[in-house]
């Protein structure tokens, strides 16, 4: 079955940085687009970040356009968010997903505070 596992997450103080990592199973990965979303208390669910199959093209939001980088390791499957300048507004549950698929993780929790 499909699966996703984010891990990564943690407390950090404003202007630090995570990486998350998401592995991801039961699919073929490679022949997939990926999604980073985070969620916060009270809001909507986010779309953050996407990257296409081969990796040859991302987005960002504009919120962390500059300050988060998406990359994948077909090898691995695996994708990847760097998150470099954290804000206290970064705080959230980060998911991955492939958006075709319907599938969520668990996500891994981020606290920007000091």
């Amino acid at each position: 079955q499909v699966q996703f596992v984010e891990s990564g997450g943690g407390l950090v103080q404003p202007g630090g940085s995570l990486r998350l990592s998401c592995a991801a199973s039961g699919f073929t990965f490679s022949r997939y687009k990926m999604n980073w979303y985070r969620q916060a208390p009270g809001k909507e669910r986010e779309l953050v970040a996407a990257i296409t199959s081969r990796g040859g093209t991302t987005n960002y939001a504009d919120s962390v356009k500059g300050r988060f980088t998406i990359s994948r390791d077909n090898a691995k499957n695996t994708v990847y968010l760097q998150m470099n300048s954290l804000k206290p507004e970064d705080t959230a549950v980060y998911q991955c997903n492939a958006p075709s698929l319907g599938y969520w993780g668990q996500g891994t929790q981020v606290t920007v505070s000091s």
